[in-house]
């Protein structure tokens, strides 16, 4: 079905350094612009961030520092790309909550006022997540068939839960598991170990604030340490620990950091 369009819409994607609102930058852009006679112009460009690529965001996107070295920085095209955007209303998938903020920030650093008060912003994701509820009661309709009457009961929510997971477990049995790359990562089976690696993932404390790498190191997954291994800030920054002890942390964040350097470092 063609979409009914009174201005230019823009669907676009962003690959970027990581995922910090206000220190994290585009290392590659992709905007489809579709004008309201139906036609189609395709704008892709990869960008040189002018700081490194945390490893951990590469294997995730595929992109390196080399691979950008010699792309514009944004500041270079941003002028042209904002002549290229005026007009436009802008959608995607998760844009409100990352790509459009990103890109405004980009904008505004290279001293381009880029508005969008004028523009309807289209959020894929929300829409999708409204016509398709990803909540309790719906996982009970898809897998069980049921309706789950006194839902945000205690005993009600419990026992629908179970009988989703028996459902998952009869209904994915075997069946690949891939990440958001297509990657496999695992196979669906009837083990709670297996279903723990799945669920879980990389975490190492509850709050993700430290995670796995793909090397099995334990590395900082936030700030300014992003993707270094733990053991190596406290080793080259001790005053780091101490800072987030007293930090807005979660207990159990600071519990496992106190862990780590324990086993590592001792009562140093």
């Amino acid at each position: 079905m063609n979409l009914h369009l009174k201005n230019p819409l823009v669907i676009f994607d962003l690959e970027t350094t990581g995922i910090s609102l206000s220190n994290d930058r585009i290392i590659e852009y992709s905007f489809v612009k579709v004008l309201p006679d139906g036609n189609k112009e395709v704008r892709t460009q990869r960008i040189n961030p002018t700081i490194p690529i945390p490893e951990e965001s590469s294997l995730i996107h595929g992109i390196y520092d080399e691979d950008v070295a010699n792309e514009p920085t944004f500041a270079e095209v941003a002028q042209e790309l904002a002549a290229w955007l005026e007009g436009c209303d802008l959608g995607g998938f998760n844009i409100i909550k990352f790509d459009l903020p990103i890109l405004v920030e980009e904008f505004l650093r290279a001293g381009v006022d880029f508005d969008i008060k004028n523009r309807k912003i289209i959020d894929i994701q929300r829409l999708f997540h409204m016509m398709e509820k990803r909540n309790l009661s719906a996982a009970y309709k898809f897998y069980c068939a049921k309706n789950l009457d006194n839902a945000h009961s205690a005993e009600a929510d419990t026992l629908a839960t179970l009988e989703i997971l028996e459902a998952q477990v009869a209904r994915y049995a075997d069946s690949p598991v891939t990440d958001n790359m297509g990657h496999e990562i695992g196979r669906f089976a009837n083990d709670m170990q297996v279903l723990h690696d799945l669920s879980f993932s990389r975490k190492v404390d509850l709050a993700g604030r430290l995670v796995y790498n793909h090397k099995g190191e334990i590395v900082f997954n936030f700030g300014k340490h992003r993707g270094k291994p733990v053991t190596q800030v406290l080793q080259q920054e001790p005053s780091y620990y101490d800072w987030m002890m007293r930090g807005d942390f979660t207990r159990d964040t600071k519990r496992r950091l106190t862990e780590i350097r324990l086993q590592n470092f001792g009562n140093k």
